[in-house]
């Protein structure tokens, strides 16, 4: 399995890398704050540490929902927080033209689960030389996530990640199969399990999606068990009043107890 560079350390090798923040970005205080306390956390830990949020969240339920303050200004308030503390920055993108500009203050383009198949964005991602983060759809068996792989690798880029977030089957319910892992890393880039995003409850609450937080940690620490390389966390100062995905996010107060149960299952699986 290839080891992807990122700043001072490697996604995939000995240690866990931990991508996390809140979900889309409500206020420079909020980042700020996460930012922070995630960055003292993992370094306690040994732990390595990506920021995450996002400008602009355009897979709402309704048009009324929050998402963002946009990209120009989004990208500035990331900018503040990577030269602030010192950290690598993944937020998602949308379409292709967005690519370049957000490469120019990100060190790694997410491409959001519904618009993974999207070629001219996975592209366009590709060819700025950043990482790519490529969370599996849906509607996907993780399987067909080599095509999306041969996407990129032929566009000129092999710095790539895939990110499992679980599989719809109506209903307003995501399943997560663990099998899921293994399959993905035969394509050999490491693998990262979005354990926040696998308890959305997608369109449960009528103009915006549910969650059930009570269990992320139950699939945080399956998927160590499982052989992922790296978790996806969203993480939030108060979840309850947060303004995108809240009740499928964690407590930033909550985050140092479950990092170190996960950081001990990926260390034990690994000796």
């Amino acid at each position: 399995m290839k080891r992807i560079k990122l700043k001072n350390f490697e996604i995939g090798g000995d240690k866990l890398t931990i991508l996390a923040g809140p979900c889309a970005i409500e206020s420079q205080e909020i980042i700020e704050k996460t930012a922070e306390r995630l960055q003292q956390i993992t370094e306690k830990l040994g732990i390595n540490y990506v920021f995450k949020s996002s400008f602009d969240k355009a897979n709402r339920s309704s048009i009324n929902s929050f998402r963002g303050p946009g990209m120009e200004k989004g990208l500035e308030m990331l900018d503040k927080v990577k030269q602030k503390f010192d950290v690598p920055i993944v937020t998602d993108i949308h379409t292709p033209d967005q690519a370049a500009p957000v490469a120019e203050v990100a060190d790694m383009l997410q491409i959001p689960a519904f618009l993974c198949r999207q070629t001219d964005l996975l592209v366009a991602a590709a060819k700025t030389d950043k990482i790519v983060n490529i969370k599996k759809g849906q509607f996907l068996a993780p399987e067909q996530m080599g095509t999306l792989v041969k996407k990129v690798e032929d566009s000129g880029n092999e710095k790539i990640l895939l990110t499992d977030r679980g599989t719809s089957f109506g209903y307003n319910n995501l399943v997560v199969d663990f099998r899921g892992i293994p399959i993905m890393q035969t394509f050999g880039y490491p693998i990262v399990f979005d354990a926040t995003h696998s308890v959305q409850l997608p369109g449960a609450n009528g103009v915006c999606s549910g969650g059930d937080r009570r269990f992320v940690p139950v699939l945080a620490k399956a998927a160590m068990a499982a052989g992922a390389n790296a978790l996806f966390f969203e993480v939030h100062p108060d979840p309850d009043k947060a303004l995108c995905d809240g009740p499928n996010m964690i407590a930033l107060d909550n985050a140092e107890e479950l990092f170190t149960i996960c950081r001990d299952i990926f260390e034990l699986v690994r000796n």
